[in-house]
């Protein structure tokens, strides 16, 4: 009888066929043969499933490391911001009996042309530590946005309008982008304090004075609103401009980007930098469209 071609290739490959009544029977090798393939198999599927798990291991092995790392630094910034609360309240309550003897004081000295030039300076000195103290108070406040609808451009040109003294003696000029029918629901006194900090932040890395673009324009998911200088730029450091106290400016306290980005937080939305490709640097609070729906 002329064997079948599938037990002719079992032959081949070591097997032994025998025919029975009931048809064919593999022989012992076969059935060591299929025993291996199927322990090949499983072997293949647990090493699969080694592997997969692995990595699964790994990538929460690195978002857990993420995560403790998120959670140390926020326990660092409670820390940090109950300190600087309570620092703050006792400098500010020591100011204000000063900044009283500074205005007896300037009323004894108006015939003093000498003596007012020196209350100049002592009054330009208490003002910036005033502004300090606004900065740490600013950045320990947890209160929640008052939020209503306002014109964005409305909000830029009454900051500019209230630094133009400053605007003019550093020869910096504004060049606005707003269009006159653009709102925002947002807390109009928290968002004028991320716009003045973004600005003069920008003011002082141009020494040599420049121009100062403000674009806000509504997007796909939100308002944005862009403050670019004509400075140097945000150089390697850019990872790290938003981390409290973290100033490349001397004298500075590191807190002015820190509170722009826990407003943009605290809305809900976020902020980045990014250099121009004409150069200088450029900040942008994103605001998310979800807010006006809510004002709604």
């Amino acid at each position: 009888m002329k064997p079948n071609p599938s037990e002719s290739s079992f032959a081949a490959l070591g097997g032994r066929v025998t025919r029975t009544s009931s048809g064919l029977e593999l022989g012992p090798n076969s059935e060591l043969e299929m025993i291996l393939s199927a322990w090949h198999e499983a072997t293949d599927r647990l090493q699969q499933t080694h592997e997969a798990l692995r990595g699964e291991v790994a990538r929460l092995s690195d978002e857990l490391e993420a995560k403790n790392r998120e959670l140390a630094r926020k326990n660092r910034l409670a820390d940090l911001g109950q300190m600087a609360s309570h620092v703050a309240h006792e400098v500010r309550n020591g100011l204000a009996p000063i900044t009283l003897y500074f205005s007896l004081l300037r009323r004894r000295t108006q015939n003093d042309p000498d003596g007012l030039a020196i209350m100049d300076k002592l009054e330009a000195g208490f003002t910036a530590l005033d502004t300090t103290v606004n900065d740490l108070l600013s950045f320990t406040s947890d209160r929640q946005p008052q939020y209503r609808m306002f014109a964005i451009g409305q909000l830029v040109e009454d900051v500019c309008d209230s630094i133009a003294p400053q605007l003019v003696a550093q020869d910096v000029a504004i060049d606005l982008d707003a269009p006159e029918q653009l709102t925002v629901f947002a807390d109009r006194d928290m968002l004028r304090r991320a716009l003045l900090n973004l600005i003069l932040n920008s003011i002082d890395v141009m020494a040599d004075g420049g121009t100062l673009t403000i674009t806000c324009c509504d997007t796909v998911d939100g308002v944005e609103i862009e403050v670019a200088d004509s400075g140097p730029g945000v150089g390697d450091e850019r990872h790290r401009i938003f981390e409290p106290f973290f100033t490349t400016k001397n004298g500075g306290t590191g807190l002015g980007l820190a509170i722009v980005q826990r407003i943009a937080e605290t809305h809900e939305g976020r902020v980045w930098a990014t250099n121009c490709p004409e150069g200088g640097a450029a900040f942008t609070i994103h605001l998310p469209h979800r807010n006006l729906e809510a004002a709604a």
